[in-house]
This record gives structure tokens, sequence and C-alpha cells, in this order.
């Protein structure tokens, strides 16, 4: 086998899994909703699922101005808040991580349909996986103790690497998070699969070159030629994930 067609069939190979986290492994999207709209009613202000579906995959600082724009003029009547008016992202922020790692902690973290049979396989497969979310440390490390809360599981759960918002200077929709993640697993990004379900989140992993299958969520991802889309978890097996990118290099 010449060196050029021993790279190529390398490449074909599958040589990771990364999987996003809110709404496509663990449905943590109504306890978003429900931390998002505690927020906005602590700065006077309504929120909507309309509202919620603009945020999901986008980072913690895009949400605190998207929310803050919608704060009261004027502190509302019975409602606690600080000195300042309205309170600066910091202080929302803070309001908002502990929300939802306080639910989170309370209710639990229920994998999505699916995501438990593939992880289990992946995993005995021996691909190398990874975790990557544009969620705060506190929130992925809630979410990561609840998997990881079976007899005899890693403190990351099933995943060799995990990347969130804290490991990255820009988060998704730019590629870095899911070009560290495949950097950490020692893997080819264009040999790695991506699951997401997000519209931010695919367009992270599809700069990143990985390819991507899409599970639609809370925000509508938009279909385009070459896209793969699935309906849930469900669907998805590891042997499937194979085919994908043995397909991707055959056909080039």
């Amino acid at each position: 086998m010449s060196g050029a067609a021993g790279v190529a069939d390398s490449r074909a190979a599958l040589h990771g899994v990364m999987f996003d986290m809110d709404g496509l492994l663990v449905d943590t999207e109504p306890l978003w909703f429900e931390a998002e709209r505690e927020i906005m009613a602590r700065l006077g202000g309504a929120w909507t699922h309309a509202d919620q579906a603009e945020l999901v995959g986008g980072s913690l600082a895009e949400s605190l101005t998207y929310m803050l724009a919608r704060a009261a003029p004027v502190p509302p009547n019975g409602v606690p808040h600080p000195a300042r008016w309205p309170p600066d992202e910091t202080t929302v922020g803070g309001w908002l991580v502990d929300s939802i790692t306080g639910l989170i902690a309370a209710r639990g973290a229920r994998l999505m349909p699916g995501a438990a049979e593939l992880l289990a396989e992946v995993t005995q497969a021996g691909v190398p996986c990874a975790l990557v979310t544009s969620s705060q440390r506190p929130v992925m490390d809630a979410v990561l103790g609840h998997l990881a809360a079976a007899p005899g599981a890693r403190r990351t759960g099933p995943f060799d690497v995990t990347v969130c918002a804290a490991d990255v200077a820009r988060t998704k929709p730019h590629p870095e998070p899911y070009l560290l993640a495949a950097e950490l697993l020692g893997a080819d990004p264009v040999s790695c699969v991506v699951l997401e379900d997000s519209p931010n989140g695919v367009a992270s992993a599809e700069a990143a070159g990985c390819v991507v299958v899409v599970v639609p969520g809370v925000a509508a991802v938009p279909l385009r030629q070459g896209r793969t889309v699935v309906p849930s978890l469900r669907e998805v097996s590891a042997g499937w994930l194979r085919h994908l990118v043995a397909s991707r290099h055959a056909s080039r």
C-alpha cells in the first residue's frame, strides 16, 4: 500500500464522536427555559419559547446581552434586585448559572432518547468520545456529575475529552470548540462525527470540517443539500457513523 493510500484509508476511519450537550445529549432545554424565565421575572421582563430558541447553542455573553435588552427600565416592585439597575452582566450571569445548576442538581439531567445506547455502543467499540458544549463549566460539571453517578462511571462520564465555554476564546458558531476537542482526542476533524441540535452548533462543527449529524431540537436547523438529519439519536449507531465517514472520503 502506498503512503498516500494509507493516509486516505486512515482518514476514512472514524477517529472520534463528539456530542453537544444541552438538547442533544441531555434534555435540559426545559430547565434552561425555566431558569431564563425566572431571571427575566427578576429583571421585570417577559420570556417566551421564541426567546429561548434565539439563544440555543449560543454563548453566555450573547444570552446576557439578549436578556438585559429586555429588562424593565426600572426595578419591578417586590422583586429583589441589586442597587444598580439594570444589573450588570456578571450579576445576571451568576443568577443564571446558579439557577440552572440548581435545577440540574434537584431534578437531574435526563438523557435524550437513544443517547445512553449510542454512548454505550461507541464506548464499547473503542471510538474516542468528546463532550463539546457552549455552557459554563459549573453547568457542564453538574451534567457530568449526574452522568457519573452510576457505579463505576468515570468523573467525566463516558467521555475521554470535555470542552466547555471556559476552554476556548471563541464559542460556537466559531469552529474553535470542535477543533480543540479533535486536537485533545488526537483525531483528524475531517474523520470525526459531531452530533448537534442547534444552528450555532452545526455551523461550528461544519466550519471545523467534521462530519455532522443534525438532531433537530428547540431551534430549527435549516435543511441543506448534503446535511444529514435524523429525528433522534435512536436512529444513530456506531456502524452508521463509520459509514458516514467512509462515504465522505470515498466521494472525494
